[in-house]
């Protein structure tokens, strides 16, 4: 049986936990930012700050993880503008409701899911670039773009498993 004390203890320290995923995104978003990438295409990156999304997917739930991706609007307004947060947001979102979909349906493991979330955050991206341009030329930048989401996903989801497997034992059940 749980008394008060309990719920309150399980609480803070859900509370504390989310607080510390929160701040690994966010620094792990401004690490990114000391290693620019330049790969044929404009936005490469590995996406560092996914991993905790990954982890949080699989180690805590779906809307803990969509909680802990507030990460994208702290990033944005600390290292970029209002543009970045709507791009920032908009492959944030359809990465994460993906992710959850295919999670849900049991359609790939946690690396196949992460490769789906890479992708579609990027697909994200150039939805709101072309309707931000009026042009679908931006597209011409996708193929490289599709590639680097998948390698990049591959390895944040490698990496999620291996880490997910370490801290398993420390993040709350149920």
């Amino acid at each position: 049986m749980k008394t008060a004390g309990n719920n309150r203890k399980t609480t803070s320290n859900r509370v504390a936990l989310y607080g510390l995923l929160i701040a690994l995104a966010f620094v792990l978003s401004y690490v990114e930012t000391l290693f620019p990438v330049y790969l044929g295409a404009p936005g490469v990156k590995l996406g560092l700050a996914n991993l905790v999304t990954v982890i949080a997917l699989y180690g805590l739930g779906v809307k803990e993880a969509f909680a802990i991706n507030v990460r994208v609007l702290l990033s944005g307004f600390t290292f970029g503008n209002m543009s970045s947060i709507l791009f920032g947001m908009a492959g944030a979102v359809l990465s994460l409701f993906l992710m959850a979909v295919c999670k849900k349906l049991r359609l790939f493991d946690m690396t196949g899911i992460s490769i789906i979330g890479g992708v579609a955050h990027n697909i994200g991206q150039f939805l709101v670039a072309a309707f931000v341009t009026k042009t679908f030329g931006v597209f011409s930048y996708l193929p490289v773009l599709l590639i680097a989401g998948t390698v990049a996903g591959a390895l944040i989801g490698l990496l999620g498993g291996i880490i997910l497997k370490r801290i398993s034992r420390i993040l709350p059940k149920g």
